[in-house]
């Protein structure tokens, strides 16, 4: 497959003891964030295992050369967007450098780890300062599974096959993992009721999704041809996009989503680079038969080919009462990225098709990732049938929809035979009182 090499080989052991065995990253990951202790200012570091390695005092080092140099510099500020905006080249330059300096038996570990500070001890920040934020709607089995609620005729409507739909969402309520979530308040619509009232919503929803980082950005009014799409995405994560389901469903005509979606966003904060997802690639999705044609300017054949990803999706219930009493979260759905309909390429090459300007940092959601059964479903709005089938838990709750003190986090996992899996880390929050 495209991309694969040497730092990808299932062999590779790192001097450091953690990362050989370590369920998200082991030295074939080597993700990129930014990390903060009481000692120290956030700045970029890479995750190897269960450490941190800071990427300013391994530039300072003289351990780098060239290159990667060149991109350890850019990424070892308080946020990632000069590295992300370097492109590719640096960034596997990078990744080749560290794999080498932290495989077992390296002679500069001694000195190297010295650079590394215990995960544990770090505070993870956002990666970017985040530009702009995207919202597609590319997982069809989610958009199939919300339509028959409301359209069992029609669940899909026509446009959805021709090209890839999102919205506009606000980067200002993106947080991190670990940051709770207050709840909503806006209109809602009563059953049965004519006037509208106002107040926390009673129906909010966790979403399952995949975020997508742009990298290198576009000139304003000059579109990315989707042959080029995949060098302007700099990595991924994980995505939660809370949902108001009430709100929504009494705001979202006829201009769609705004309160209901724009006050809380969480995001997994390591970036998984597109080099260390490469074995995990996979063909697009497999279009019907009555599916209609891609549009040319969404058409590239080495998309088609590796456009897709591999990764396993999981998400979990927490509740207040079970953190209480010791008791396991309950395990909501397991799902996978591969249920995508359309590819991140072909989202960046959608999304700048009129020249809209993207920039480093920038952030997309891929849209809710659902399977087709029970068990796969990436929201709890789909797995309750809308509330009307609610879940029974093990402490003996019952959840329609989110209640105050309960956790919801997200995991995920690339996994291929022959290769070494890698993870995404968390991505989790707690839902506390509405604000006041």
């Amino acid at each position: 497959m495209t991309g694969i090499d040497e730092t990808h080989a299932p062999a590779l052991q790192s001097w450091v003891e953690s990362a050989n065995g370590h369920p998200d990253f082991p030295l074939q990951n080597l993700p990129f964030g930014i990390f903060a202790t009481p000692e120290r200012p956030p700045a970029g570091g890479v995750a190897i295992g269960d450490q941190i390695l800071d990427l300013g005092a391994l530039a300072a080092s003289g351990q780098l050369t060239g290159l990667a140099q060149a991109a350890a510099i850019a990424a070892s500020g308080p946020t990632l967007n000069s590295f992300f905006a370097l492109g590719p080249a640096p960034r596997r330059a990078l990744r080749a450098q560290l794999s080498t300096l932290l495989r077992r038996g390296h002679k500069a570990a001694p000195a190297l780890n010295a650079l590394l500070v215990p995960a544990a001890a770090a505070t993870m920040h956002l990666p970017c300062a985040i530009g702009d934020y995207t919202d597609f709607y590319a997982g069809i089995n989610h958009a199939l599974n919300i339509g028959r609620l409301f359209r069992p005729d029609t669940p899909l409507l026509p446009n959805y096959r021709h090209m890839p739909i999102g919205y506009h969402g606000r980067a200002s309520t993106i947080r991190p993992s670990g940051t709770p979530v207050a709840r909503p308040r806006g209109q809602t619509l009563p059953a049965g009721a004519s006037t509208p009232v106002f107040g926390p919503s009673r129906r909010l929803d966790f979403e399952l999704e995949l975020g997508i980082w742009i990298g290198a950005g576009n000139t304003p009014g000059e579109a990315i041809p989707i042959a080029a799409a995949a060098d302007h995405i700099a990595g991924y994560c994980l995505l939660n996009d809370w949902s108001a389901r009430d709100i929504q469903a009494w705001e979202y005509q006829p201009l769609g989503p705004f309160l209901s979606k724009n006050f809380a966003t969480t995001i997994s904060c390591w970036v998984i680079t597109p080099e260390a997802l490469a074995p995990f690639r996979c063909p697009a999705p497999e279009r019907a038969g009555g599916d209609p044609p891609v549009l040319p300017y969404l058409l590239d054949p080495a998309d088609q080919a590796e456009g897709g990803l591999a990764v396993d999706l999981n998400a979990f219930l927490h509740t207040e009462a079970q953190r209480r009493r010791g008791l396991p979260p309950h395990h909501l759905t397991i799902t996978g990225t591969d249920e995508l309909y359309w590819t991140a390429a072909q989202m960046v090459a959608h999304h700048t098709a009129n020249g809209c300007a993207l920039t480093p940092g920038d952030l997309f959601g891929s849209g809710t990732i659902s399977g087709t059964a029970p068990g796969s479903f990436g929201s709890l709005m789909e797995t309750t049938a809308n509330g009307a089938n609610p879940l029974n838990l093990a402490s003996g709750e019952t959840r329609g929809f989110l209640e105050d003190g309960d956790e919801v986090s997200l995991r995920a996992t690339a996994r291929r035979e022959g290769f070494v899996p890698i993870g995404f880390g968390d991505c989790r929050a707690t839902v506390r009182l509405a604000a006041a």
